[in-house]
C-alpha cells in the first residue's frame, strides 16, 4: 500500500470516540423512557404523550443547536433564557402593532441575534471571558424584555404562529388523500419539524463547511487555529450571532406556545440548554459536540420533565435531577479527557 493510501492514524479512534459519545446519551434516554414507562405505563407510553414530549423539546432543542456551536468553540452562553424571553416580547409587541406573523417572527429572531451580537462583540473586541459577558447579558436582556413589556405580559393575537406549537395542528390546508393516509404519530406540531430541519441544516454547517471547521479548530486549540490563518474573532462573533438567532427563533415559538409575550418566561432555561449539549457528548473545554447529541440531550431533558410530572414528582426534585445530570455529564467528560491525555 502506498503511503498516501494508508488511513490516517487516529482517525478510526476519533470516529470510535464520537460513536461512544452518542451511544451513552442514547442509552441514557432509553433508561429514562424504560423507567417512567414502568412507573406510569398507560399515560407515559401513549402516542399522545410521545407527541407532547416532542413538542416540549422544541424550545430547548432549537436553543441547543446554537449552543452546540458555542460550546464546541470553547465558549459558553448563559443568556439563552433571557434572549428567548426578549424575542417573545418583541414578537408579541410586533403582532400587537399589526405587523403580521412573518415580519413579527423575523423581528423576534433579530432580537435574539442582537443579544448574540452583543455577546460576540464584547468577547472578541474587549477580550472578555464568555462566562462574564453572557452572565451580564443574562440580566440585561431580561431587563430589556421587562422594559419593553412594561413589566407585564404582552397580550397579542398569535395568528398562525400558534399552530407551530400545537400538538393537534390544523391539516385542513393539505390535500384530502394526505390527510386520510398520514399516521397519527406523524401528525406532529410544525415546530417539531422546524426543529428537525434546523438540526439537519446546522449539522451540515458544522461538519461540511469551512465555518464548522473553523469552529472546531478554535475550540480545539485557539492559538494554533490563529497561526493557521483562521479568522478567530470574526468566527467567534458569527457563532454568537447564529446562536442568538436560534434562541430568538425559540422565543418566537415560545410566544406561539404561550400566545403572550412573557418577559419572565424561560427563567433558568439556559441550564437545560447547556445540560442538553453536554449530555449529548460536548465538552465544556471545546473541540467536541454534535447536533445529534444535543438533540438526544434535549429529548432526554424533556422526557425527564414529562415523566416526573406524570409520576407526581415535585418540581424541586426535577431541579435537583437536572443539576445532578449536569455535574455527572461534566465529570464523565473530565474522565474521558483524562484518559485521552494519558
Amino acid at each position: 500500500m502506498e503511503p498516501e493510501d494508508q488511513p490516517l492514524p487516529g482517525r478510526g479512534a476519533a470516529r470510535a470516540r464520537q460513536v461512544a459519545d452518542l451511544v451513552g446519551p442514547f442509552l441514557g434516554l432509553i433508561v429514562v423512557v424504560a423507567l417512567f414507562g414502568a412507573v406510569a405505563p398507560e399515560g407515559f407510553l401513549s402516542v399522545f404523550n410521545a407527541k407532547t414530549i416532542a413538542t416540549q423539546t422544541v424550545i430547548v432543542g432549537l436553543a441547543a443547536i446554537g449552543a452546540t456551536f458555542i460550546i464546541r468553540s470553547g465558549g459558553i452562553d448563559l443568556s439563552v433564557g433571557s434572549a428567548i424571553a426578549l424575542a417573545s416580547v418583541v414578537t408579541a409587541l410586533s403582532m400587537k402593532a399589526g405587523h403580521g406573523e412573518l415580519p413579527s417572527a423575523l423581528l423576534g429572531v433579530l432580537a435574539g441575534a442582537a443579544v448574540g451580537a452583543v455577546n460576540g462583540g464584547l468577547i472578541t473586541l474587549l477580550k472578555l471571558p464568555p462566562f462574564i459577558v453572557t452572565l451580564g447579558t443574562l440580566g440585561a436582556a431580561r431587563g430589556a424584555a421587562k422594559w419593553l413589556g412594561d413589566e407585564q405580559k404582552v397580550d397579542a393575537p398569535s395568528g398562525w404562529l400558534k399552530q407551530f406549537m400545537s400538538k393537534n395542528p390544523d391539516l385542513s390546508g393539505l390535500p384530502g388523500f394526505i390527510r386520510e393516509n398520514v399516521p397519527d404519530w406523524l401528525v406532529l406540531a410544525p415546530g417539531v419539524w422546524l426543529m428537525g430541519l434546523s438540526a439537519l441544516t446546522a449539522a451540515f454547517l458544522l461538519r461540511r463547511t469551512v465555518f464548522g471547521t473553523w469552529t472546531t479548530a478554535i475550540g480545539s486549540n485557539e492559538p494554533t487555529a490563529r497561526l493557521c490563518g483562521v479568522p478567530v474573532e470574526r468566527t467567534k462573533f458569527a457563532i454568537y450571532v447564529f446562536a442568538g438567532a436560534m434562541a430568538g427563533l425559540a422565543g418566537v415559538l415560545q410566544f406561539g406556545r404561550l400566545t403572550v409575550g412573557d418577559p419572565t418566561t424561560a427563567m433558568g432555561k439556559e441550564l437545560d440548554v447547556i445540560a442538553a449539549v453536554v449530555i449529548g457528548g460536548a465538552s465544556l473545554s471545546g473541540g467536541t459536540g454534535t447536533i445529534l447529541g444535543a438533540m438526544i440531550g434535549a429529548f432526554l431533558m424533556a422526557t425527564l420533565a414529562n415523566g416526573c410530572n406524570l409520576s407526581g414528582v415535585p418540581n424541586f426534585v426535577q431541579e435537583i435531577l437536572v443539576g445532578g445530570i449536569i455535574v455527572g455529564a461534566v465529570t464523565l467528560d473530565g474522565i474521558r479527557h483524562g484518559r485521552r491525555a494519558a
